[in-house]
């Protein structure tokens, strides 16, 4: 289809203006869609086109990435592209140092809670034995007849 000779392209037609009243009195959002659409038409296109370029540029590498964050498009620079991919390995390193360091501290924190479950426990199980004990030889001996 040609561009120049659809119905609806973002400009002051008879049916762009039409559907605009006509969605003023159905629904004012949609009047005030219809607006942006004719005043903002044609912009939102090349908006649309450049996001998608720059977009298709930026992932175009995402398939072949190694790292969480590496992304392998060139920006023409050998200098700034080695230093850059020097960069993302050093922070790649870092954050399996961090992710190691943060097992290890789960790790050691799990066994402080399980030791402090095991003290508390076992402090129950004695006062438990204590109680029964007491009950077993106090109580009774108390309500003997002389």
């Amino acid at each position: 289809m040609n561009h120049q000779s659809a119905l609806l392209r973002p400009d002051w037609t008879p049916a762009t203006i039409a559907l605009m009243i006509l969605g003023f009195v159905v629904f004012w959002p949609l009047g005030l869609a219809m607006l942006a659409y004719i005043l903002f038409g044609e912009r939102l296109r090349d908006f649309k086109r450049d996001v998608n370029q720059r977009a298709d540029g930026m992932f175009a590498g995402c398939g072949r990435h190694r790292g969480r964050y590496r992304q392998h498009f060139s920006t023409g620079n050998v200098a700034f592209d080695d230093w850059r991919r020097a960069e993302l390995e050093r922070l790649e390193e870092e954050r399996r140092k961090l992710d190691e360091m943060r097992a290890e501290f789960d790790t050691y924190v799990r066994e402080l809670r399980r030791a402090k479950d095991q003290e508390e426990f076992d402090r129950f199980m004695r006062d438990r034995n204590n109680v029964k004990r007491n009950d077993e030889n106090g109580p009774a001996s108390e309500f003997k007849t002389p």
